[in-house]
């Protein structure tokens, strides 16, 4: 086995140690970036509903300024991001190279993607439903919690399976300017060094950890619903 793997691909028999580091640098800045863009995205998904026009908490105020806000950073291409945040990640964590400093920028990049994705599944939900809860005496925060949140999860971990899947995407191109994991090592081995079998199988580990991720994402769905 192992002489047909170096027959097939040498230079990633060569360079497997730091494969496998790259791997978990990988899973780590997705996995970290999924949990903090989980809890902020939560929030300013449901901040957008219940404040937009005709809901429980209408602000036109905070709903029109806080859709401008997310609409503006979703505009902006990722390494475009990285670059303008790379002052910023070297204040708040020391370095703006490195799994430690992709993990801001990706964040950053992330938390707009997610509240949208979180602002469209609960808008999903009948407005009926809404309006029982608010005739049997639910306060606003019994109908987010009880009503929104309930009714809503479905749709709240189809879209938490799409931005992962787009996480993967977006750490990919941190590495692409130091930011380290798979991205780093197809630039440096496939795309520097020409070794074309680095960049294949980086590919396919991509392809098969969003197969994964995707994979869970439709069964939990199906199982919510």
């Amino acid at each position: 086995m192992y002489e047909f793997l170096q027959t097939i691909m040498p230079n990633v028999v060569k360079t497997a140690p730091e494969l496998w580091e790259c791997f978990l640098e990988t899973i780590t800045m997705v996995g970290v970036s999924a949990l903090i863009s989980a809890a902020f995205g939560i929030v300013f998904g449901v901040v957008l509903v219940v404040t937009q026009p005709g809901n429980i908490l209408e602000n036109r105020w905070i709903f029109g300024i806080l859709d401008k806000i997310i609409n503006v950073f979703r505009a902006i291409p990722f390494v475009i991001l990285i670059a303008l945040l790379m002052p910023l990640t070297r204040l708040i964590v020391g370095t703006s190279i490195g799994t430690k400093g992709a993990i801001f920028p990706l964040v950053v990049g992330t938390v707009p993607f997610f509240s949208r994705q979180i602002h469209a599944a609960l808008c999903e939900i009948d407005p009926g439903t809404v309006e029982a809860a608010k005739s049997m005496g639910s306060s606003p925060v019994g109908i987010i919690c009880r009503v929104y949140l309930r009714e809503g999860l479905p749709g709240m971990i189809r879209g938490a399976a799409i931005t992962i899947v787009n996480l993967f995407a977006l750490s990919a191109m941190a590495g692409c300017v130091g930011g380290g994991g798979l991205g780093d090592y197809a630039i440096r081995y496939g795309f520097q060094r020409y070794q074309t079998d680095a960049t294949i199988v980086t590919v396919i580990i991509l392809l098969v950890l969003i197969t994964i991720v995707q994979s869970i994402g439709n069964l939990l769905t199906r199982k919510m619903q």
